[in-house]
């Protein structure tokens, strides 16, 4: 008895690891095809890739504005030739210093507002007080006024004690009951201190337009800028000068 059951038990030992193996063996046959039949798609993937064209490429855009110089250059040719001609008829009426450095007294409070609107209306209150308001705000805002304070302190304290007194600038003030030459000396390098940060914003902004809107190149835009600036001021005086301003505004 004893002897049967453990040949029972090898019986059933043996049996069920030839169960085992037979269930092995389909796994690793049906695996087997799988692998034959991965190993050619893989193969033929590149060649598949290959045949296939690359899209061609589109050419990146470089985000930069370009105006029409069709339109762009006749329109500031037109406005050249406009202030040119206003620098000529003021040339022609400029015959002494009261009419280079006041127009004579020949302007008007209403030609006069105009002017110092067209002043206002310049490179630094369009790109410079935009861009600050844009960033800043309020703040950026109130500094645009503070401008505008400041010219009706120079109204008021500077401008109507030199015309009381006959004379034309601070400095003539100033050197009538002291040394002329050192004061007229201070007072040139102030001004000249002074305009060389605002006509660095300014000429930079002019410069910049002028190589949008012309197309030209940026040093060659500030020199002509610079030249028709100092053409209007020493040809015209303030005749020309604010005509030129007074139509700034008109055109805008």
């Amino acid at each position: 008895m004893k002897k049967l059951l453990v040949g029972l038990a090898l019986a059933l030992s043996v049996g069920s690891m030839a169960f085992a193996e037979e269930q092995k063996a389909p796994a690793g046959a049906v695996a087997a095809p799988a692998a034959q039949t991965a190993t050619p798609a893989a193969s033929t993937a590149p060649a598949a890739m290959q045949a296939v064209p690359a899209p061609a490429a589109k050419p990146a855009s470089d985000g930069k504005l370009k105006a029409n110089p069709k339109v762009t250059i006749p329109i500031f040719l037109i406005i050249i030739g406009a202030t040119m001609c206003v620098v000529v008829w003021s040339a022609k009426r400029t015959k002494s210093a009261a009419d280079f450095y006041t127009a004579g007294g020949g302007i008007t409070g209403t030609q006069n507002g105009w002017a110092i609107a067209g002043d206002y209306m310049s490179a630094a209150s369009f790109l410079g007080i935009s861009g600050m308001i844009s960033l800043y705000g309020y703040d950026g805002f109130m500094y645009s006024v503070g401008w505008l304070v400041a010219y009706i302190t120079v109204l008021l304290i500077v401008a109507e004690p030199c015309r009381n007194a006959g004379k034309y600038t601070l400095g003539d003030i100033l050197s009538f009951r002291t040394e002329p030459k050192p004061v007229r000396a201070v007072a040139a390098i102030s001004v000249v201190a002074v305009s060389t940060f605002y006509l660095t914003a300014q000429m930079v902004g002019a410069g910049k337009l002028m190589q949008l809107l012309l197309g030209i190149n940026y040093k060659f835009a500030i020199i002509g800028v610079g030249i028709l600036m100092v053409g209007y001021v020493v040809f015209g005086g303030m005749t020309a000068t604010t005509w030129v301003q007074i139509i700034k505004p008109a055109c805008l």
